[in-house]
Formats: C-alpha cells, sequence, structure tokens
C-alpha cells in the first residue's frame, strides 16, 4: 500500500516529454540507417536506368529530326515489337530479384552465380523464340489495321532492333546479379560510359554519314551490347569472387521450377509493361493518327524517363525485401517498405509539379512541330497525374518481386489493366468522342485500381510469417546441394 502511495498517478511532464523525444531519435535513426540501405542500390539504379532509357531516348531523338512519319514509326516499332518483347524479358529476369536475392540474405552465395546462368539460358530461349515477330512486324502492322506508310517503315527499322533484342537476355539477369549483391555501382559506370559513346557515334552516324534511322537503331544495338560485355567482364574475370565460381552444368537442374517462377514474373511485369503501350497502338487508330501517336509517344517517352526512378525503387524494394525476408526479419521488410514507398512518392510530387510547370516545353527535345506541341500540350495534365500515380506503383511491384507474389500480381494485372482500365479507355476515345485524352484517361483508372489492390496486399500482409517461407526456401536450397 505504502508503495502504491508513493508511486504517481501520472508520469511527470517532462519524463513524458524526454521518453517521446527518445522514441522520435530512435525513429529518426533508424529512418536514416535504412534510406541509406535502400540509397545504395536506388542511386546506381536510377542511373543506370536513365542511362539505358537515354540510349533509346537519343536515338527517337535524333529520329523524330528526321520527319513525323519516322517519329511515328519508329515510335510503333519500339512499343509493338521491342516495347512488349523486352517487358516479358524484364519479368522473367525479375525472378532472380527474389532468388538471387533471398539467397544473399541467407548468405547462400554460391547460388547467385548458378541462378544467373540459369536466367541466361531461359531468357536467351525466349528470346530465340519471340524473333519472329521482329522479321515479319509489317505484317504484323498491316494485319491489325496500322498505316500502310508507318508499317513499312516500322517493318524495316525492327529488323536493326534484333540484337537489342538479345543484348536485353544477357543484359537483364546480369543487372538483377549484381544489384542482389549491392554492386550496383558497376551497373551505373557500364550505362553511363555507353550512353556517353553513344551519343558520339549516334551523331557521326546520322549527321556525317547520313544513315537516317539505321543509323540512329544501329548506335543503339551497339551502345546496349557495350553494357552487355563491361558488366560480364567483370562478373567472371573476379569482380564476384564469392557469387561466380565458373559455369556448371547445375545451371540446369530444377530447370523447370526456374522456368514456372520466371514465367510467372515474366507475365507480371509485361503485363504492366505493355499496358501503356497498348495505349500507343490504340491511338494509332484514331483520326489524325500520326499527329497522336507522336504527341502521345513523345509524352511517353518523357513519363518512362521519369519512371526510371520509381524502376529504380522497385530494383531497391525487391532487393531490401528479399534480403530481410531471406534473412529471417519480417519486422525488417516492412519497415523497407514504408521507407521506400514513401521516399518514391515525395519525389513523383515533385515531378508533378515540374511537369504540371514546363508543360509542352519538354517536347521541344523531339520536335519542332507546332502541331505535335500543342497536342503535347493537351496531354500534360495526364502526363503529370500519371506521373505521380506511377510513384507508387512500381515501388509496391517491387515489393511483390522481393516476396515471390510474382503469379498473384499477375493476375490482378490482367484483371485492372485489361479489364477494367484498357476497356474503359476504349470507351471513352470512341463512342464518348474524347480521343487520346478519353485513352489515356481510363488507362489511368485501371492503373488507379491495381495500386490500391497492391496496397491492401502490402498492408495486409503478415510479414513475419512471409519471413518463415524464405527460410524455408533457404534450407530446402541448402539439403539440395
Amino acid at each position: 500500500m505504502e508503495e502504491e502511495a508513493r508511486a504517481p498517478l501520472l508520469q511527470p511532464r517532462g519524463e513524458e516529454a524526454a521518453t517521446a523525444k527518445g522514441r522520435a531519435r530512435r525513429a529518426a535513426v533508424e529512418w536514416w540507417v535504412e534510406s541509406k540501405k535502400l540509397w545504395r542500390i536506388v542511386g546506381p539504379a536510377i542511373f543506370q536506368r536513365i542511362a539505358l532509357y537515354g540510349i533509346n531516348v537519343v536515338s527517337q531523338a535524333f529520329i523524330g529530326h528526321l520527319g513525323d512519319l519516322e517519329l511515328a514509326a519508329f515510335s510503333i516499332a519500339a512499343t509493338v515489337v521491342s516495347g512488349f518483347n523486352f517487358g516479358f524479358l524484364l519479368g522473367m529476369a525479375s525472378a532472380l530479384e527474389t532468388l538471387c536475392g533471398q539467397a544473399f540474405g541467407a548468405k547462400k552465395h554460391h547460388m547467385l552465380g548458378v541462378y544467373l546462368q540459369r536466367s541466361w539460358v531461359v531468357l536467351l530461349l525466349f528470346a530465340t523464340a519471340l524473333t519472329p515477330t521482329y522479321i515479319f512486324m509489317e505484317d504484323l502492322l498491316l494485319l491489325i489495321g496500322q498505316s500502310p506508310e508507318v508499317s513499312r517503315l516500322a517493318g524495316q527499322m525492327s529488323i536493326w532492333l534484333i540484337p537489342q533484342h538479345f543484348a536485353m537476355a544477357m543484359l537483364l539477369p546480369l543487372t538483377r546479379f549484381l544489384q542482389s549483391q549491392l554492386k550496383n555501382w558497376v551497373t551505373a559506370v557500364t550505362a553511363g560510359v555507353a550512353l556517353a559513346i553513344h551519343v558520339v557515334v549516334t551523331y557521326v552516324l546520322v549527321h556525317c554519314f547520313h544513315l537516317g534511322f539505321v543509323g540512329a537503331v544501329a548506335a543503339a544495338d551497339l551502345s546496349w551490347w557495350l553494357v552487355v560485355l563491361g558488366q560480364f567482364f567483370y562478373v567472371v574475370g573476379g569482380g564476384c569472387p564469392l557469387s561466380w565460381k565458373g559455369f556448371s552444368m547445375e545451371a540446369f537442374a530444377d530447370f523447370w521450377e526456374f522456368i514456372k517462377l520466371s514465367s510467372a514474373s515474366g507475365v507480371m511485369l509485361c503485363l504492366e509493361n505493355w499496358y501503356y503501350r497498348v495505349l500507343v497502338l490504340l491511338t494509332g487508330y484514331l483520326k489524325n493518327a500520326e499527329i497522336a501517336v507522336d504527341a502521345l509517344s513523345i509524352c511517353l517517352t518523357i513519363n518512362g524517363w521519369e519512371m526510371m526512378i520509381p524502376f529504380g525503387f522497385l530494383a531497391a524494394t525487391g532487393v531490401r525485401v528479399a534480403n530481410e525476408l531471406g534473412a529471417g526479419r519480417g519486422k525488417g521488410a516492412r519497415f523497407a517498405i514504408v521507407v521506400s514507398v514513401t521516399t518514391s512518392v515525395v519525389i513523383g510530387l515533385v515531378f508533378w509539379c515540374l511537369i504540371l510547370y514546363f508543360n509542352d516545353q519538354i517536347a521541344l527535345l523531339f520536335t519542332s512541330s507546332k502541331v505535335v506541341l500543342d497536342a503535347v500540350h493537351t496531354l500534360s495534365v495526364l502526363l503529370a497525374f500519371t506521373v505521380l500515380l506511377n510513384s507508387v506503383q512500381p515501388v509496391l511491384s517491387g515489393v511483390a518481386v522481393g516476396s515471390g507474389w510474382q503469379a498473384l500480381v499477375a493476375y490482378v494485372n490482367v484483371g485492372t489493366y485489361y479489364f477494367i482500365g484498357v476497356p474503359l479507355g476504349a470507351i471513352l476515345g470512341w463512342p464518348l468522342h474524347f480521343g487520346v485524352g478519353g485513352i489515356w484517361s481510363g488507362m489511368i483508372g485501371g492503373t488507379a485500381v491495381q495500386t490500391l489492390i497492391l496496397a491492401y496486399l502490402t498492408v495486409r500482409c503478415d510479414w513475419d510469417e512471409e519471413a518463415k517461407k524464405a527460410s524455408t526456401r533457404m534450407q530446402v536450397w541448402a539439403s539440395s546441394k
């Protein structure tokens, strides 16, 4: 009783404030530590993606100044063939973010090199199977009702895109292999050097040798392969002694299981990657399609360039979540998600303001046509809101990649994109006569629904249980060695 009498009923305000201040300080320190881990991956990942995307943007800029028809043809070729196939290969390679990330977190370093080789074999097989789509591009475009002039020129360009196609099949696994080990500076340096060389080579081939679009696309082929060779020789030349033990027949073990996970990843991300490329394809059926496609492709190029930032967060989130789950730390994975989403949204708000302010001025990089610039001006508000929404959605996709939810998210993507976004866009574009703005608005609606579903799945997830699943997977790998 005496002890109870001496015990204060209320904590003194000074102690209460000190406790609250201590909690706030600890939270700030934890946030800072996680941010440093995140940006160690995000910074180089963003730079690499901007540099690689810049290779194609430079080519598009040179081609755009050759004429409106050339720009439309390149946009269609890069969208329908290269873009669709890249989306599928990108998704298949993302399986390495799950497997290599969790193996690295569990300190099973020897498995990373095996998974890299296994991914090369799978992606090269699928790349070979997809090659005819480049060869018969003109016929495919005519079959779906595209303009004969644009189809003919796009078909010629697509043949020159084949070397890039196989470069992607080699590069995508290499990048994820290096990222999972936090060797991001290698991917950044190789991409930066290739971009610098690309600008010079493109200028020489287009303006000095007058090779037109062939020179621009051939220069891009060369630059992509420079990145591949730079990363390949770093890996096999001793840069990754723990994870690269040389070529091994073990790469062919459990091949079918790897194909299933890769295929699920491919479907998940390619449906995501194809979504806004479908927008360009649908726009090709509108009246004055050449101007509409030019304006839309410029907007989507700007969006794609900015998207390299959330894609950097996608990669970093996938690695951080996979590392934490592989190490058995569910709470660490959840905290990494919170930091990543918050940071990406803040950056998205900054770009949202910039696009609304500068409007169509950025489009001067790609065209001097007054009609196209006016069309870009009209679409700039939709571009700004797409950028803002995409500051969240790719990060949540990174959560799915790091957790191995690819198959589930593939179903979400099909439902929201192709049963909500595309039909809604078609209705707004044609029956309601809103044109390209209506098509785009409907597809933004599909992305919004998808983002809400992914956010719900992330919030409701039991991350401690996910960590147990990852630990079980590591034990299976260890017992199979």
